[in-house]
Order: structure tokens, then sequence, then C-alpha cells
């Protein structure tokens, strides 16, 4: 099998992370692989460093010349399908009439409703299969006219990893400035509203009051940056909140965690939350949107809505409660290794390929 794959994010987020643990999965088992990304995306860079064939198209006028890049492989291979992991992707594969050669499959992360216009639905209509991250996201879609027989669920995946040795967790802490004494909450997520980093700001001013040693470390970048920043300031939280802005090797981030945060308003599925789990780290969360197939209260995490107080008082149960740390925690990255592992999503991936590719024969 022979598959192109095409994400022309310029960013890296979720998506990405799941697109390349997508890409090196397909190899490892054999199956041909190219990408189309946009020059020098993470996406690229990293495709690049893991032997991944990368075909980079410019950023200006990106869709466009990623539609010529697209017809020009079409017209030298012979590929048996195209994964478009993002929307640019899918306007490029249209726009290079790749659905009349060959079956196109969109992931689908977010349960937003579908555009309505013209050209939208055109583009809709020249998916063979949507390939969503979560029940939700399938209900969306169906909610929006697609077909149940157009739509396969692949839950999203995340690596699972060594329980951090005392020595890389000590390094860890020291490399973001935390002593031994200090309990560290964080979260890893891009800085939009939706994301909700205000309430674990507001909660952390809660929790100070009455444990002066809790920290907050808020990995990742955005807009809504500037708005955190200066909300941590008028709360008197500048000292105890650490942003470290974007942060390549995230894995330094879980290390030094004592337990994981993530305060969403609004999420597909929260690969963030899962590695937290999986990295073995009692964690609270939401339940919103796609969140609720993940997490189970007081089984695997600690669930609350999305607002200062509640999170405060998980907060403090968490840091005063070692027994609780330790179910969450067992639980937790028991729950990812069943349900929710790389290994499992690329070979649910690998069935609908079969499934398509199947049905495509059978017309």
């Amino acid at each position: 099998m022979r598959v192109l794959y095409v994400d022309l994010e310029r960013e890296w987020r979720g998506g990405q992370s799941q697109a390349l643990l997508t890409l090196l999965g397909l190899r490892e088992r054999e199956i041909q692989v190219e990408l189309v990304a946009a020059c020098d995306s993470p996406l690229a860079t990293r495709s690049r460093e893991a032997e991944i064939p990368v075909h980079s198209v410019g950023r200006l006028g990106l869709r466009a010349r990623a539609a010529a890049e697209i017809r020009r492989l079409l017209a030298r291979r012979s590929f048996n399908l195209a994964h478009l992991n993002e929307p640019h992707a899918l306007t490029a594969a249209w726009l290079a009439g790749d659905h009349k050669n060959l079956p196109l499959l969109l992931s689908r992360r977010i349960g937003f409703p579908l555009r309505k216009g013209w050209v939208s639905r055109t583009r809709y209509a020249a998916v063979e299969r949507f390939v969503a991250n979560s029940k939700n996201v399938a209900q969306s879609l169906m909610d929006c006219g697609i077909a149940p027989e157009r739509i396969s669920i692949v839950n999203e995946g995340v690596k699972i990893p060594a329980l951090p040795a005392w020595e890389q967790r000590n390094n860890a802490r020291r490399h973001w400035g935390v002593t031994d004494g200090e309990f560290l909450f964080g979260c890893v997520s891009v800085f939009v509203p939706e994301k909700g980093q205000r309430h674990l700001i507001e909660a952390l001013a809660t929790v100070a009051k009455t444990q002066p040693e809790a920290r907050l470390l808020l990995a990742g970048d955005g807009p809504c940056r500037g708005e955190l920043v200066a909300l941590a300031k008028r709360l008197g939280q500048s000292e105890a909140v650490i942003f470290p802005g974007f942060v390549n090797n995230v894995a330094s981030v879980y290390d030094a965690l004592d337990a994981f945060a993530f305060p969403s308003e609004f999420e597909g599925l929260g690969t963030a939350l899962q590695t937290a789990m999986a990295a073995g780290l009692p964690s609270i969360s939401t339940s919103r949107g796609a969140l609720a197939e993940v997490v189970d209260h007081e089984r695997t995490t600690l669930v609350v809505e999305p607002n200062g107080k509640e999170f405060a008082a998980a907060m403090l149960r968490l840091l005063t409660d070692s027994g609780l740390r330790k179910k969450l925690s067992e639980a937790g990255r028991r729950e990812v290794q069943e349900r929710f592992s790389a290994e499992r999503m690329v070979d649910c991936t690998i069935h609908v390929y079969e499934d398509v590719l199947e049905k495509r024969r059978s017309r």
C-alpha cells in the first residue's frame, strides 16, 4: 500500500503530533507513505529527521502550490489513497482533482459544524471517508448531514513512556527552577481562550492561600499569552507561574510535574491529557467535548467544570492526598495503555485504509 499524506499546518499542535505518530507507525508496518507539508513547518522538519519522504511546498500561496505538488506526485507515482490531516490539505487535494483518481480520507478532530458554503460543500463531497477522532466528533459530522457509512472513528493515541527515573525527574525540575519542596501542577496547550488556562491561574491563587508550595507550569504559546501573564501578575502569582513558551522537548515538562490539570472548555479528544495520564501523572480535567470519552471521575481523573473554584478544590485534594494521587496515576496510565496508545491508533487507521480500498474494489 502507498499512502500520500498531506498536512499544510504551519505550526505544531495536537494534529501534527498525531500525524507524525501515524507516519512513523505506517512505516514500521512497511506501508509506503510520503508527506506533503509546508516548507520548514515543524511537521516537515521532524518527519524529514525521521527519514520520512517529505515534499515541501512554499508558504506563499500554500494551497495552490500544494495542489500543484500533489498533481505532480500523482503523475509520477501510484498511490492507493490520500490521507488529509487538516482542512487546508483537503482544499489542496480538491484543487488537484485528487478525488477523481483515488479515495480521499479527511481527519476530523473538532466538533464544530461543517461550513455550509458552496465551496465547502463541494470539498466535503469529495471526501470518501471522514476519520473522526471520537464519537463526539462523529456525531457532529452526522448532524451536518454526513452519512454514517462515510465516517470511521479512530481515537487519537500517544506513546506510552517509561516512568521517569529519579535522576531524570530531578534534572527536569531543576531545568524549570522547581525545588524539591514545591508541588508542581502543569498544563501543555496552545494559548487560546477555549483552552482555559486562566482557570488554573485563578485556582492557583486560591490554593496558594493554604499551600504556598504550589506552583504552575503552563507550556505553550498563542494569542492569549499576554492576558495570562497579566492575570498571574494581578493575582500575585507571577513567581509561582512558569511560562516557558513553546517547548520542543515536551517530555521535560511532563517529567517535572507532580500533577496535570487540563481546563479546556472545548476539546476534540485531548492528547495532552492522554500523554499526562500515560506518564503516570494524576490528572484533573473537564469533560467538555470528547473529553467525556477519555475521563472517568474518581477512577482515572478528577473531573470538574472549567472554572477557578472547582479546579482549586481538585488541586487541593491532589496536593494533600498521596493515596488519591497514586490511585489516579496507576488507573490513568492503564487506561491509556488499553485504549489510547499510538500503536492502537495506527492499527485502527490501517484498518480504515483497508476498508476504504476494499469497498472501492467491490463497487
